[in-house]
């Protein structure tokens, strides 16, 4: 049973970190490559609250503040580049934090931080927890995704030179893009941190940020239901098959390889492709 508990809680992290990634990639369409950085800094920050005397709960938005505060700092540093440039420069930022976590021993330096106090409610209520939180941060998404805010996200995604004429203040909304992003991470890395009870620069490197990438980029660019799905999944393979631990990043990529060949829309554009026959046919029937 504890095994199981553990998978789920995992699960419900992951599925948070993917949905704060696709807020801003797959809403927005603003690259990031760095985006582990933000679940490190919300880590951070609540592990080190915690060993303070913080109680987890009261961690969890100085964590989300402080990973949005660092997100719309890159937000108004990346303003003026797109595309390929933007990617650098998110690239950039997490190799930054890696560089800053590993030479300040008050972060723990290259030891990372252990003895993270216990959150107090046990595994099956931290898990319960956590569950609670990803369905939130689901119903956040789809809420922002039905909204006004979201048609603008779309906008800025499928052409920001057009929502620029149209009168759409475009830095304010690639702003709270990366503000609500960024929290979200924040908040992913805050329950990653209780959950591992150690936490090192390691955890939320250059690789972390490309397998989540990988988990929105499967699940469809800007589908909450696909990267829920996918990030579910992904996260739990490697405890599912043993072997798979050893050769992840060869798996993952390999699924990028092949979603963007045959169905760059991910798991979301093959469900609607699938779906798309059957409803043709009903309808002359």
């Amino acid at each position: 049973m504890d095994y199981e508990i553990t998978l789920l809680t995992g699960m419900a992290i992951a599925v948070m970190f993917a949905l704060s990634l696709n807020l801003i990639t797959g809403f927005c369409g603003q690259i990031s490559l760095g985006h582990a950085a933000f679940q490190g800094v919300g880590a951070y920050a609540a592990a080190m609250l915690g060993k303070a005397g913080w109680p987890f709960l009261a961690t969890l938005p100085a964590a989300m503040l402080l990973a949005g505060v660092l997100g719309v700092i890159v937000g108004l540093a990346s303003l003026r580049v797109r595309d390929d440039f933007l990617a650098i420069t998110t690239m950039g930022v997490v190799f930054l934090f890696v560089g800053v976590v590993r030479q300040q021993d008050v972060l723990g330096g290259e030891l990372g931080i252990s003895g993270i106090p216990d959150h107090g409610f046990g595994k099956l209520g931290f898990m319960l927890v956590a569950m609670l939180a990803c369905v939130l941060v689901v119903l956040l998404s789809v809420h922002i995704r039905r909204a006004w805010m979201g048609r603008v996200f779309n906008g800025i995604a499928e052409d920001e030179d057009t929502m620029r004429v149209l009168g759409i203040d475009v830095p304010r909304y690639k702003l709270a893009a990366f503000a609500i992003g960024t929290a979200l991470a924040g908040l992913s890395g805050a329950f990653a941190a209780y959950h591992l009870q150690f936490i090192g620069a390691d955890n939320f490197g250059f690789i972390e940020s490309i397998t989540v990438l990988s988990m929105v980029v499967v699940g469809g660019i800007g589908s909450v239901p696909g990267v829920v799905v996918a990030a579910a999944l992904l996260s739990a393979l490697p405890a599912w098959f043993q072997f798979i631990g050893d050769y992840k990043l060869l798996v993952y990529g390999g699924l990028l390889f092949l979603m963007m060949r045959f169905s760059p829309d991910g798991m979301a554009g093959l469900v609607r492709r699938a779906l798309r026959p059957r409803a043709l046919e009903g309808g002359v029937a």
